[in-house]
């Protein structure tokens, strides 16, 4: 009988009604299907690139692994912000909503400036430092000059895209998906189109390669920024925060401070966590040039599925916050564990559909043999851990919806660099374990963060609010 009552009790802890569920998707599904898109079509665009040759989507895969680093930093920018947002709006606090939107575009318009002097002086060796590996060196010479190539004309397109990033994440935490949503589904619907077009030159149009490829990328971002722009703007009743939104572009010093102290851990975090990423990449692409395109081909299916607990991320985010906000904390808390729940078992259903992709989608590409082989197995090895990763995905946002960024910080950032980097360099440089080894060697280490996420949630200390 006791036993029935505390299996009752756990199902009631982890799983939640009709009306939860319904509210989760309602929030998570237009985040989805946004992502999902963009990522099909970057898959797309990948899968055309792929086509043309091994060094051209080598060369594209090393630049947008460094624009990466960049679009976490914009994250992590707006992100701080962006816990203050969701409280306001659950306060109906129109003015501190408007003082976030301008915290929010001094800061992208600060990292954009930097990002760009940064790839202007010093894009070639960038580049050139995940050219060390085994490899002929006309290879690394084609997939340098691809690289460059493909990096100078991306550049034209940060100033619209760090623009989305601000009015997109204003609009999630104020509850409206869909807008995003639908502006993501134009654009990439006109960045496939002009990819084809481009790449391969058709209508009449020579064919540009790699270039192509990123003037398509470029074009579809002004589009999308239009359009969310402009709508925003124009349905003030829908986005009363836009009244006076440009009036002045001074944030009050108390906020900007305060936002500062809760959101410069989350911007050195998603930066340094991206650079990790970066140096991780590096550190497999030792064991040759072939490891690069074979990761290139794993990281852009995985980026397809990666898009469940991703947007089950944003949806804690977006629902505890508004909880927590509200000052119902006790209803937060139950939310934030079936989010969690929910989170683990949809991507551990997602993981089965890739495992069954892993022999197939690597096929698509005009590569060679082994560059093919290995891209199967990186599928599989992100396929096992996907669930792991759901689970830290959902506990990173929720100690970050109450404005714990310190400890996000350490939990995340500190921890890729001191753990994940450690072994990577390690096994890469002082081992001849196979690269497959060293990457499943990497994810291992993750249950430590695993144990440390699952104490700190249950301890609750990310029960606050934080704009009383």
């Amino acid at each position: 009988m006791k036993s029935e009552k505390t299996k009752t009790n756990l199902l009631h802890k982890f799983i939640g009604d009709k009306a939860f569920y319904k509210m989760v998707l309602a929030i998570a599904v237009p985040i989805m299907i946004q992502n999902g898109i963009t990522n099909f079509v970057g898959l797309l665009d990948n899968i055309m690139i792929g086509r043309v040759g091994t060094e051209p989507m080598s060369g594209v895969a090393i630049v947008n692994q460094l624009i990466f680093v960049y679009n976490l930093c914009l994250f992590g920018g707006v992100s701080g912000a962006g816990i203050f947002t969701a409280q306001y709006f659950g306060q109906k606090n129109q003015e501190g909503i408007r003082q976030t939107v301008r915290f929010k575009i001094w800061i992208v318009a600060v990292i954009t400036l930097i990002t760009t002097g940064l790839f202007v002086f010093a894009g070639d060796r960038l580049i050139q430092f995940y050219l060390q590996g085994e490899g002929t060196a006309q290879g690394a010479a084609a997939t340098l000059h691809y690289g460059k190539q493909y990096l100078w004309i991306m550049l034209t397109g940060l100033l619209p895209f760090m623009m989305v990033q601000v009015y997109s994440s204003t609009l999630r935490e104020c509850g409206q998906t869909m807008l995003p949503m639908k502006a993501g589904i134009v654009a990439v619907g006109i960045n496939l189109v002009l990819n084809y077009i481009l790449i391969y030159g058709k209508f009449g149009i020579p064919a540009l390669g790699v270039q192509g490829a990123a003037i398509a990328t470029v074009i579809s971002r002004y589009v999308e920024a239009a359009i969310i722009l402009l709508h925003t703007h124009r349905h003030k009743e829908q986005n009363p925060f836009v009244v006076g939104l440009y009036s002045t572009l001074k944030v009050p010093g108390n906020l900007a401070k305060k936002i500062l102290v809760k959101g410069m851990p989350l911007l050195l975090n998603e930066t340094l966590w991206a650079a990790g990423v970066a140096v991780l990449t590096q550190c497999y692409s030792i064991r040759g040039l072939n490891v690069i395109a074979a990761q290139n081909i794993s990281n852009t299916i995985s980026n397809v599925f990666n898009i469940v607990f991703i947007a089950l991320g944003d949806s804690v985010a977006i629902i505890v916050g508004q909880l927590l906000g509200a000052g119902r904390m006790k209803e937060a808390r139950d939310q934030d564990n079936k989010l969690i729940a929910f989170s683990v078992f949809c991507c551990t259903c997602v993981a089965l559909a890739m495992l069954a992709m892993a022999p197939l989608f690597p096929m698509l590409y005009n590569t060679e043999a082994d560059v093919r082989e290995l891209a199967k197995y990186f599928i599989m090895i992100s396929a096992i851990f996907m669930p792991q990763n759901a689970f830290l995905h959902a506990s990173y946002f929720t100690l970050r919806s109450g404005g714990k960024t310190i400890v996000t910080f350490l939990f995340d950032s500190v921890f890729i660099w001191c753990v994940s980097v450690t072994i990577a360099f390690t096994l890469s440089r002082f081992t001849t374990l196979p690269v497959t080894a060293v990457l499943i060697f990497v994810q291992l280490g993750d249950i430590i963060k695993c144990i440390i996420g699952f104490v700190l949630v249950k301890k609750g200390v990310w029960l606050q609010n934080i704009v009383a």
